[in-house]
């Protein structure tokens, strides 16, 4: 009888992965052409978008009616080469004609990251913890009237973290901001779990140097915290104890996201995230960050006007047009694309990632980001087609 059951389990172990590519091979495809831009592709494996990608393959959406999305061509933004070689085929080649034509070809359009490439970043010499002179990055006018058309045309426009934070100019931002009725407050914000410069050699030199001239004092940290920093440089650190009773930040979703999105109503965010300031008579807001601050913590937001619950998830669904904002780095998890072959592999998310890892993201993209995004793209195509 054991014997049995061993062949058995050997079998379904052989065979299971087979029966699942060739389920997700039979399923039928569905032509959504989307309009990626991606000015922060460090290397071709995509990982500011690949999240997208990973649902486009597995949900069988195509750009053409066989073809599938390409992670290292299909999209508009830098494209790196060799030996520190790129090419830059964003918007801001396009005409007025040409703009016009993207927005009557394309069914949606989603920024993923606008922040850019910078030469230390790119050219390996330079020191990745400093900042320095940009290559390429920000919301560019052309971006801007991309989504004007978009909007006109209420074709789904989705944008996230960093699409107007630095380095968007302002009158590009303004317009953003007016456009979609969504303000930008100047502050981003991560955690980390490790405050220690003596151990955490990932902490940014110009975010201790700019907490230090902020504060006048040497950097005191040594536990678990979360690092908030503004478009002036100023710098605020809440630490675990001493202003957190809980030092990683969670989102919280509402009724309708928990309904709708199948969002879980709880789940924890340890990257970077921005805070903005939604119109609410246009705008709702369906998930939303909670920082676990105490009252010295409070005492400290409250000193610079930040707030300890702001948007995670802003929405505009009406007839006149459809619009979402992610306040974090949604799409930027280093998810495997292979898996996106297997139908049902959802079942066997819990292998994929450990929850106890404070810093680990996997467990966002398969809780959070990949059921919102998946019951988005679903509800938008059942439009179109009715």
């Amino acid at each position: 009888m054991r014997k049995k059951i061993f062949k058995l389990i050997f079998i379904v172990i052989i065979f299971l992965p087979l029966i699942m590519w060739m389920a997700w091979v039979i399923t039928p495809k569905t032509k959504l052409v989307v309009a990626i831009i991606d000015k922060t592709m460090l290397t071709k494996e995509g990982q500011e978008h690949i999240s997208l990608n990973w649902i486009l393959n597995h949900e069988r959406y195509t750009k053409t009616t066989k073809d599938a999305y390409d992670i290292s061509h299909d999209y508009y933004g830098f494209f790196p080469q060799k030996d520190e070689k790129f090419r830059i085929k964003g918007l801001e080649r396009f005409s007025k004609n040409q703009l016009e034509q993207l927005s009557l070809d394309a069914d949606m359009v989603y920024f993923t990251d606008t922040y850019g490439i910078y030469n230390n970043e790119w050219f390996k010499k330079e020191d990745v913890g400093e900042r320095s002179g940009m290559l390429y990055g920000g919301l560019s006018s052309k971006d801007i009237e991309l989504l004007r058309l978009m909007k006109e045309k209420k074709k789904l426009i989705i944008t996230e973290f960093n699409t107007i934070g630095s380095p968007t100019q302002s009158e590009n931002r303004n317009q953003f901001e007016n456009m979609f009725q969504l303000k930008w407050t100047g502050w981003t914000a991560r955690y980390f779990d490790n405050l220690d410069i003596s151990i955490n050699k990932e902490i940014p030199q110009w975010l201790i140097r700019n907490y230090e001239n902020t504060h006048k004092r040497k950097w005191p940290f040594t536990k678990s915290g979360i690092a908030f920093v503004n478009d002036k440089d100023e710098v605020v650190i809440l630490q675990k104890d001493e202003h957190l009773t809980e030092s990683l930040p969670h989102i919280v979703s509402n009724d309708y996201a928990q309904e709708h999105l199948s969002l879980p109503e709880k789940i924890k965010y340890p990257f970077w995230f921005d805070i903005m300031i939604p119109n609410l008579e246009v705008n709702d807001v369906v998930s939303k960050f909670e920082i676990s601050a105490n009252n010295a913590g409070k005492n400290e937001l409250k000193k610079y006007g930040i707030p300890t619950t702001f948007p995670a998830v802003t929405m505009h669904k009406d007839q006149d047009y459809i619009f979402y904002y992610f306040s974090g780095d949604f799409s930027d998890n280093a998810v495997n694309i292979t898996s996106s072959y297997f139908k049902g592999i959802g079942f066997f998310e819990g292998f994929f990632y450990n929850e106890q890892d404070a810093l680990e993201r996997k467990s966002f993209f398969w809780k959070f980001y990949r059921p919102m995004l998946s019951e988005i793209l679903e509800d938008y195509n059942q439009n179109l087609n009715d």
